[in-house]
């Protein structure tokens, strides 16, 4: 390939992806974050009663707050712009490319759960333990389905009656370890097409992987799970992880799809993608900023709070991230994949899918548990890290092998 055809090639992907790049605002996106998460700490603190007036606004699961309404909606008009850009070709082309898909597939299951494991069980259960307190106990939930007498050992447990209810006390670290593995088995669905965006990845690829991700959590969140955990009888949250699919990718997937179809015939695709798409640019960082103004007005208080406990989570919650980006990007490049597969493929894995793991933890251990705590934290440090990550991807672009000759390698 010339140096004149590069040239010409590269200014048509830089024409047809103007509106994709990170300028002006989006450029100190990670300031208007920050920003976002003071205001929504101090609205919380200025005005508690709103805060939990509109944390108290939720669907619920036996008891059990799974989706947020406030979250859905701002999580909704985030994502629509989104999924309404998707040429649906494209996703079936993105599905015949089996490297990329396998890749994630193993990363995500195979890699991701037990590094999370590992590297929270050392800074958690040895590195910071003097920190966290050796003899630090925890009530949490007794397990789904017994009845055990006070007194009785369960795991690394001991039964207690507090207030005439039966809990579980459990060593502090482990119960915080219990959070960390819940967010470890639960791969990111929703958020993930907001970074692949970002990144200027592959809108296909990233939504035949989001709903590849939704289905094997099905299978694998509450096996894989319990097997960490080393719960005798963890349940599989279905119905938890059905309606959470359901509301943030499932309901913006099916009103962008049919919205395309319908705006396309009337208009045309020249005015679909010149007038209507330019409308739409804003609203998903929008979104994502008055989402994150929303989660910390409801989780300010636990984090301020706990602010070295924060510390002691966050630090292996960190490493987890950037180690499994690093591995997922480095195999996709050893495999000859293309930037537009490769970014999504390392982000899927590095983020997680935070309302599930924080909807579970409640549900198993309690809202004031330390397993909660630890997922809240997930939160925390999700949005931060996946921007910087975003930044790097586009910065190592030229890492990856052209379009037509990583096409040839992943068709294989």
């Amino acid at each position: 390939m010339t140096t004149a055809t590069q040239s010409q090639e590269d200014t048509h992907a830089g024409s047809s992806t103007s509106n994709r790049r990170m300028q002006g605002f989006e450029r100190l996106l990670t300031v208007w974050v920050f920003l976002c998460m003071v205001v929504g700490i101090a609205l919380g603190r200025i005005a508690p009663g709103l805060a939990r007036s509109l944390d108290g606004m939720t669907l619920d699961v036996d008891g059990a707050p799974v989706v947020s309404i406030p979250i859905a909606i701002c999580l909704f008009f985030m994502m629509y712009p989104i999924m309404v850009k998707i040429d649906f070709t494209e996703v079936v082309a993105a599905g015949k490319s089996a490297r990329p898909v396998l890749l994630t597939l193993f990363v995500n299951w195979c890699i991701k759960p037990f590094t999370m494991l590992a590297i929270a069980s050392f800074f958690l259960g040895t590195l910071f333990l003097g920190f966290i307190g050796p003899e630090a106990t925890d009530l949490v939930k007794l397990p789904f389905g017994l009845d055990l007498v006070e007194g009785a050992q369960y795991g690394a447990g001991q039964v207690v009656v507090q207030d005439g209810v039966k809990l579980l006390e459990v060593p502090l670290w482990r119960s915080y370890l219990a959070g960390c593995i819940l967010l470890g088995v639960a791969p990111c669905t929703a958020m993930v097409l907001v970074w692949g965006y970002l990144a200027k990845g592959s809108d296909g690829h990233t939504l035949v992987m989001v709903a590849l991700n939704s289905l094997t959590m099905l299978v694998l969140y509450g096996v894989l799970g319990g097997y960490l955990l080393g719960v005798g009888r963890l349940p599989v949250p279905w119905q938890a992880l059905l309606l959470s699919i359901g509301v943030y990718v499932a309901l913006p997937l099916v009103a962008g799809y049919l919205s395309r179809r319908l705006i396309i015939q009337a208009k045309g695709e020249e005015w679909f993608k010149e007038k209507f798409l330019h409308l739409l640019t804003p609203i998903t960082i929008g979104a994502l900023l008055l989402t994150l103004v929303l989660l910390f007005s409801f989780k300010g208080e636990v984090i301020l709070s706990n602010p070295l406990t924060i510390l002691w989570i966050a630090i292996p919650l960190t490493i987890q991230t950037l180690l499994i980006f690093g591995i997922g990007y480095g195999l996709a490049k050893l495999l000859g994949l293309r930037y537009a597969d490769a970014a999504p493929t390392a982000m899927i894995g590095a983020s997680n899918h935070f309302e599930v793991a924080i909807a579970t933890a409640v549900m198993l251990f309690g809202l004031s548990s330390g397993a909660a705590l630890a997922t809240v934290v997930g939160v925390l440090i999700e949005v931060p890290l996946m921007l910087a990550l975003v930044r790097f991807c586009l910065k190592t672009q030229g890492w990856f092998p052209p379009e037509e000759a990583a096409a040839e390698a992943v068709a294989g």
